[in-house]
Protein backbone atom coordinates (compact mmCIF):
# COMPACT_ATOMS: atom_id res chain seq x y z
CA UNK A 1 0.00 0.00 0.00
CA UNK A 2 1.32 3.44 -0.89
CA UNK A 3 2.46 6.09 1.58
CA UNK A 4 -0.76 7.91 0.74
CA UNK A 5 -3.04 5.04 1.72
CA UNK A 6 -6.30 6.45 2.93
CA UNK A 7 -6.42 4.24 6.00
CA UNK A 8 -3.63 6.14 7.75
CA UNK A 9 -3.62 6.99 11.42
CA UNK A 10 -5.27 10.40 11.18
CA UNK A 11 -8.02 9.21 8.89
CA UNK A 12 -8.65 6.20 11.10
CA UNK A 13 -8.95 8.54 14.07
CA UNK A 14 -11.80 10.43 12.42
CA UNK A 15 -13.52 7.46 10.87
CA UNK A 16 -11.96 7.83 7.40
CA UNK A 17 -12.73 10.05 4.44
CA UNK A 18 -16.43 10.11 3.52
CA UNK A 19 -17.11 7.61 0.76
CA UNK A 20 -17.35 9.35 -2.60
CA UNK A 21 -17.85 7.92 -6.05
CA UNK A 22 -16.09 10.65 -7.99
CA UNK A 23 -12.33 10.64 -8.52
CA UNK A 24 -12.31 14.42 -8.98
CA UNK A 25 -12.69 16.35 -5.72
CA UNK A 26 -12.29 19.93 -6.93
CA UNK A 27 -13.11 21.30 -10.36
CA UNK A 28 -12.84 25.05 -10.91
CA UNK A 29 -13.83 26.21 -14.38
CA UNK A 30 -13.17 29.71 -15.73
CA UNK A 31 -13.47 31.47 -12.38
CA UNK A 32 -13.50 35.26 -12.27
CA UNK A 33 -13.62 37.26 -9.04
CA UNK A 34 -13.85 41.01 -8.55
CA UNK A 35 -13.52 43.26 -5.53
CA UNK A 36 -15.35 46.29 -6.82
CA UNK A 37 -13.76 47.19 -10.14
CA UNK A 38 -10.58 45.26 -9.36
CA UNK A 39 -10.41 41.80 -10.89
CA UNK A 40 -8.46 39.47 -8.59
CA UNK A 41 -9.12 36.14 -10.35
CA UNK A 42 -9.00 35.86 -14.12
CA UNK A 43 -10.34 32.74 -15.82
CA UNK A 44 -8.91 30.39 -13.19
CA UNK A 45 -9.38 26.68 -13.88
CA UNK A 46 -8.02 23.88 -11.71
CA UNK A 47 -8.81 20.19 -11.22
CA UNK A 48 -7.73 18.28 -8.11
CA UNK A 49 -8.05 14.49 -7.95
CA UNK A 50 -8.84 12.50 -4.82
CA UNK A 51 -5.74 12.08 -2.67
CA UNK A 52 -3.77 14.79 -4.48
CA UNK A 53 -1.80 17.47 -2.65
CA UNK A 54 -1.72 20.72 -4.61
CA UNK A 55 0.42 23.58 -3.35
CA UNK A 56 -0.35 27.07 -4.64
CA UNK A 57 2.50 29.57 -4.64
CA UNK A 58 3.01 33.07 -5.93
CA UNK A 59 3.67 36.65 -4.85
CA UNK A 60 1.43 38.55 -2.47
CA UNK A 61 -1.66 39.82 -4.24
CA UNK A 62 -1.62 37.10 -6.89
CA UNK A 63 -5.05 35.74 -5.89
CA UNK A 64 -3.99 32.58 -4.02
CA UNK A 65 -5.97 33.12 -0.83
CA UNK A 66 -8.97 34.55 -2.66
CA UNK A 67 -9.12 31.46 -4.85
CA UNK A 68 -9.18 28.92 -2.03
CA UNK A 69 -11.73 31.06 -0.16
CA UNK A 70 -13.92 30.82 -3.25
CA UNK A 71 -13.72 27.02 -3.11
CA UNK A 72 -15.85 26.96 0.04
CA UNK A 73 -17.82 30.07 -0.93
CA UNK A 74 -16.31 32.36 1.68
CA UNK A 75 -15.91 34.63 -1.35
CA UNK A 76 -18.50 34.78 -4.12
CA UNK A 77 -17.41 34.42 -7.72
CA UNK A 78 -18.73 36.53 -10.59
CA UNK A 79 -18.10 34.07 -13.42
CA UNK A 80 -17.39 30.38 -13.89
CA UNK A 81 -18.19 27.60 -11.46
CA UNK A 82 -16.58 25.54 -8.73
CA UNK A 83 -17.57 21.96 -7.99
CA UNK A 84 -16.53 19.84 -5.00
CA UNK A 85 -17.26 16.12 -5.23
CA UNK A 86 -19.31 16.88 -8.33
CA UNK A 87 -21.60 19.40 -6.63
CA UNK A 88 -21.75 23.10 -7.38
CA UNK A 89 -20.49 25.13 -4.44
CA UNK A 90 -22.58 28.12 -3.41
CA UNK A 91 -24.91 28.08 -6.40
CA UNK A 92 -27.74 26.20 -8.09
CA UNK A 93 -28.07 25.99 -11.85
CA UNK A 94 -31.42 26.66 -13.49
CA UNK A 95 -31.94 26.99 -17.24
CA UNK A 96 -28.22 27.37 -17.77
CA UNK A 97 -27.86 30.21 -15.25
CA UNK A 98 -26.37 30.13 -11.76
CA UNK A 99 -28.28 31.41 -8.73
CA UNK A 100 -26.83 31.69 -5.25
CA UNK A 101 -27.92 28.79 -3.10
CA UNK A 102 -29.72 29.02 0.24
CA UNK A 103 -27.40 29.56 3.17
CA UNK A 104 -28.43 26.28 4.80
CA UNK A 105 -27.37 24.37 1.67
CA UNK A 106 -24.07 26.24 1.50
CA UNK A 107 -23.44 25.43 5.16
CA UNK A 108 -24.15 21.77 4.41
CA UNK A 109 -21.62 21.82 1.57
CA UNK A 110 -18.97 23.37 3.80
CA UNK A 111 -19.14 20.37 6.12
CA UNK A 112 -17.15 18.43 3.53
CA UNK A 113 -14.46 21.11 3.28
CA UNK A 114 -12.05 21.71 6.14
CA UNK A 115 -10.18 25.00 6.20
CA UNK A 116 -7.24 26.14 8.30
CA UNK A 117 -6.61 29.87 8.26
CA UNK A 118 -3.56 32.05 8.89
CA UNK A 119 -5.06 32.96 12.24
CA UNK A 120 -6.22 30.15 14.46
CA UNK A 121 -9.76 31.46 15.12
CA UNK A 122 -10.22 29.26 18.17
CA UNK A 123 -13.02 30.05 20.61
CA UNK A 124 -11.17 31.60 23.57
CA UNK A 125 -13.77 30.47 26.11
CA UNK A 126 -13.51 26.78 25.12
CA UNK A 127 -10.73 24.33 25.89
CA UNK A 128 -8.77 22.66 23.10
CA UNK A 129 -11.11 19.68 23.28
CA UNK A 130 -14.14 21.94 23.48
CA UNK A 131 -13.08 23.71 20.29
CA UNK A 132 -12.82 20.37 18.49
CA UNK A 133 -16.12 18.82 19.58
CA UNK A 134 -18.36 21.89 19.18
CA UNK A 135 -19.01 21.66 15.43
CA UNK A 136 -19.44 17.86 15.20
CA UNK A 137 -22.05 18.04 17.97
CA UNK A 138 -23.86 21.19 16.83
CA UNK A 139 -23.56 20.82 13.04
CA UNK A 140 -23.31 17.10 12.36
CA UNK A 141 -25.41 16.03 15.32
CA UNK A 142 -22.80 13.58 16.60
CA UNK A 143 -23.35 12.33 20.14
CA UNK A 144 -21.18 14.11 22.69
CA UNK A 145 -19.49 10.92 23.88
CA UNK A 146 -18.49 10.01 20.33
CA UNK A 147 -17.33 13.56 19.57
CA UNK A 148 -15.21 13.64 22.74
CA UNK A 149 -13.64 10.28 21.94
CA UNK A 150 -12.79 11.41 18.41
CA UNK A 151 -11.56 14.79 19.68
CA UNK A 152 -9.17 13.16 22.12
CA UNK A 153 -7.88 10.85 19.38
CA UNK A 154 -7.25 13.83 17.11
CA UNK A 155 -5.48 15.78 19.85
CA UNK A 156 -3.25 12.77 20.44
CA UNK A 157 -2.58 12.50 16.73
CA UNK A 158 -1.39 16.10 16.48
CA UNK A 159 0.77 15.68 19.58
CA UNK A 160 -1.45 17.48 22.06
CA UNK A 161 -3.02 14.70 24.13
CA UNK A 162 -2.00 16.50 27.32
CA UNK A 163 -3.60 19.81 26.24
CA UNK A 164 -7.25 18.71 26.06
CA UNK A 165 -8.26 20.93 28.99
CA UNK A 166 -6.04 23.89 28.09
CA UNK A 167 -7.54 27.12 26.81
CA UNK A 168 -6.17 28.84 23.69
CA UNK A 169 -4.47 31.54 25.79
CA UNK A 170 -2.47 28.79 27.51
CA UNK A 171 -1.18 27.37 24.21
CA UNK A 172 1.63 28.47 21.93
CA UNK A 173 0.86 29.60 18.39
CA UNK A 174 1.98 26.27 16.97
CA UNK A 175 -0.17 24.38 19.44
CA UNK A 176 -3.19 26.55 18.63
CA UNK A 177 -2.75 25.90 14.93
CA UNK A 178 -2.53 22.15 15.52
CA UNK A 179 -5.79 22.37 17.49
CA UNK A 180 -7.28 24.25 14.53
CA UNK A 181 -6.22 21.42 12.21
CA UNK A 182 -7.72 18.83 14.56
CA UNK A 183 -10.92 20.89 14.70
CA UNK A 184 -11.19 20.89 10.91
CA UNK A 185 -10.54 17.14 10.74
CA UNK A 186 -13.23 16.44 13.33
CA UNK A 187 -15.85 17.31 10.70
CA UNK A 188 -14.55 14.41 8.56
CA UNK A 189 -13.94 16.52 5.44
CA UNK A 190 -13.14 15.07 2.06
CA UNK A 191 -11.01 18.15 1.27
CA UNK A 192 -8.65 20.26 3.39
CA UNK A 193 -7.72 23.84 2.49
CA UNK A 194 -4.73 25.51 4.15
CA UNK A 195 -4.32 29.28 3.81
CA UNK A 196 -0.76 30.14 4.84
CA UNK A 197 -1.22 28.00 7.93
CA UNK A 198 2.29 28.79 9.21
CA UNK A 199 2.57 32.47 8.33
CA UNK A 200 1.49 33.73 11.77
CA UNK A 201 3.88 31.43 13.65
CA UNK A 202 7.30 32.03 15.11
CA UNK A 203 10.00 30.20 13.08
CA UNK A 204 10.55 27.50 15.72
CA UNK A 205 6.84 26.62 15.69
CA UNK A 206 6.48 26.24 11.93
CA UNK A 207 7.97 22.76 11.82
CA UNK A 208 5.45 21.22 14.21
CA UNK A 209 2.52 22.39 12.09
CA UNK A 210 4.14 21.39 8.81
CA UNK A 211 4.76 17.91 10.22
CA UNK A 212 1.03 17.44 10.85
CA UNK A 213 0.27 18.64 7.31
CA UNK A 214 2.86 16.23 5.90
CA UNK A 215 1.32 13.38 7.84
CA UNK A 216 -2.10 14.21 6.44
CA UNK A 217 -0.67 14.24 2.93
CA UNK A 218 1.04 10.88 3.41
CA UNK A 219 -2.22 9.38 4.60
CA UNK A 220 -4.23 10.36 1.55
CA UNK A 221 -6.11 13.53 2.46
CA UNK A 222 -6.94 15.66 -0.55
CA UNK A 223 -5.31 19.00 0.14
CA UNK A 224 -4.87 22.44 -1.39
CA UNK A 225 -2.30 24.50 0.47
CA UNK A 226 -1.36 28.11 -0.11
CA UNK A 227 2.10 28.51 1.34
CA UNK A 228 5.52 30.13 1.05
CA UNK A 229 7.13 27.04 2.60
CA UNK A 230 9.03 25.80 -0.43
CA UNK A 231 10.48 22.83 1.44
CA UNK A 232 6.96 21.60 2.11
CA UNK A 233 6.08 22.02 -1.57
CA UNK A 234 9.16 20.08 -2.68
CA UNK A 235 8.58 17.23 -0.27
CA UNK A 236 4.83 16.78 -0.20
CA UNK A 237 3.13 18.30 -3.26
CA UNK A 238 1.95 16.22 -6.17
CA UNK A 239 1.61 19.44 -8.13
CA UNK A 240 2.76 23.03 -7.69
CA UNK A 241 0.50 25.75 -9.06
CA UNK A 242 2.03 29.18 -9.62
CA UNK A 243 -0.31 32.18 -9.62
CA UNK A 244 0.45 35.71 -10.70
CA UNK A 245 -1.87 38.68 -11.20
CA UNK A 246 -4.96 36.55 -10.73
CA UNK A 247 -4.03 33.83 -13.20
CA UNK A 248 -2.54 30.35 -13.02
CA UNK A 249 0.64 30.61 -15.06
CA UNK A 250 2.14 27.22 -14.24
CA UNK A 251 0.81 23.87 -13.04
CA UNK A 252 3.40 21.11 -12.88
CA UNK A 253 5.16 18.59 -10.66
CA UNK A 254 7.52 19.89 -7.94
CA UNK A 255 10.71 18.59 -9.55
CA UNK A 256 10.04 20.39 -12.79
CA UNK A 257 8.83 23.55 -11.05
CA UNK A 258 11.92 23.90 -8.86
CA UNK A 259 14.50 22.80 -11.44
CA UNK A 260 13.10 23.96 -14.77
CA UNK A 261 10.12 26.31 -14.39
CA UNK A 262 8.47 27.06 -17.70
CA UNK A 263 7.72 30.75 -17.26
CA UNK A 264 10.09 33.64 -16.70
CA UNK A 265 7.75 34.88 -13.94
CA UNK A 266 8.14 31.60 -12.06
CA UNK A 267 11.91 31.78 -12.47
CA UNK A 268 11.99 35.31 -11.06
CA UNK A 269 9.74 34.32 -8.14
CA UNK A 270 11.90 31.34 -7.22
CA UNK A 271 15.10 33.35 -7.54
CA UNK A 272 13.74 35.83 -5.02
CA UNK A 273 12.14 33.43 -2.56
CA UNK A 274 14.91 30.79 -2.51
CA UNK A 275 17.89 33.11 -2.22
Amino acid sequence: MSAKAVNGDILQAIGGIPSETKDTVVEAIGVDKYFGAHQVLKDVSLTVKRGEVVVIVGPSGSGKTTFIRCINHLEKIQKGRILVNGHLIGYRERNGRLYEDAERNIARQRREIGMVFQRFNLFPHLTALGNIVEAPIQVRGIARAEAVETGKALLARVGLADKANSYPAQLSGGQQQRVAIARALAMRPSLMLFDEATSALDPEMIGEVLEVMKELAREGMTMIAVTHEMGFAREVADRVVMMDEGRIIEDTDPTRFFTAPASDRSKAFLARILR
